[in-house]
Order: C-alpha cells, then sequence, then structure tokens
C-alpha cells in the first residue's frame, strides 16, 4: 500500500469529517430511509431512492476516508527545516512575468485548496519546486501555459 503525506492539520480533517459521516450523516440518511419506507410502495417512492442514493454516497466516502487514513504518513512540518524544497514547505516566489508574488504551502493530495495558497504535491507546481532551493528559477508548465518563478524563501512552518 502507498503512503498518503499529510501534514497533521490535514490528518484532523480528514478525522473529523469522518466522525462527522459515521456519528450525524449516516444516522440521519437511516431515519429518512425509514420515514420514506414508511410511505408505501418503494417502487414510485423518490423520497426513499433519494436517500438510498445518499447513502451510497455517504457510504462510499466514508470507506474512501477510512482508505486515506489507514494509508496516512503523518508529516510534522515544525520538525523539518533545511533550504531545499520538499513536502511541507512554504515557498515564497516571483512571477518573472509579471513581478507578482505568490506564497504556496505544498501539502497532501487532500489538503490542497489553492485559494488558501495550499498545493498539492503532485500539482505540477509542487513538482517543479520540489528539489529546488532558494535564488533558483524554475518552469513550471500549467493548463494555462508555461509560467517562470524566482524563488526568494523556503520556510517550514
Amino acid at each position: 500500500m502507498e503512503k498518503i503525506p499529510m501534514t497533521p492539520e490535514g490528518h484532523k480533517a480528514l478525522e473529523e469529517e469522518l466522525k462527522f459521516r459515521q456519528q450525524e450523516e449516516r444516522p440521519r440518511i437511516i431515519a429518512a430511509i425509514s420515514e420514506a419506507r414508511s410511505h408505501g410502495d418503494l417502487s414510485e417512492n423518490a423520497e426513499y431512492h433519494a436517500a438510498k442514493e445518499q447513502q451510497s454516497l455517504n457510504e462510499g466516502r466514508i470507506a474512501e476516508l477510512e482508505d486515506k487514513l489507514s494509508r496516512a504518513e503523518v508529516i510534522d512540518i515544525t520538525k523539518l527545516s533545511g533550504s531545499t524544497i520538499k513536502f511541507g514547505a512554504t515557498v515564497r516566489l516571483i512571477d518573472e512575468d509579471t513581478e507578482e508574488e505568490k506564497v504556496y504551502k505544498i501539502v497532501g493530495d487532500s489538503e490542497a485548496d489553492v485559494k488558501m495558497g495550499k498545493v498539492s504535491i503532485s500539482s505540477p507546481i509542487a513538482r517543479a519546486l520540489i528539489g529546488k532551493k532558494t535564488g533558483e528559477s524554475v518552469e513550471v508548465n500549467t493548463p494555462g501555459g508555461g509560467k517562470s518563478y524566482e524563488i526568494v524563501e523556503v520556510a517550514f512552518r
């Protein structure tokens, strides 16, 4: 089984979602199925079919979360250091074309949120940055075309 790298915060978020789906969402859906069943003929009962579909989606997500958590490799970023970019690094970049500054934190796939400045370890930008150091330039092939960045700072926080 392949390990899934993630931060402690990402691991906690997955655990909380799993707990919510098992302890709150599952009983709510079961109650909705029971309620719909009491309305009679199941073959023409839209409420029943909708509740069963919700149950299927919820159980699928529970299985997915359990799998991710069982394969999680939690990496404490506060214990990392160095000048080379790796998982957990917060990287400050300057776009060489527009002089615009960007800050990205390299996190696990399930934690990625570009709006919050968190990019997945498997994203094109993270793959281009891994192994680089402050002062280096990096070319990133993105869906919108090639971008060139200068690495200004590498930190682990």
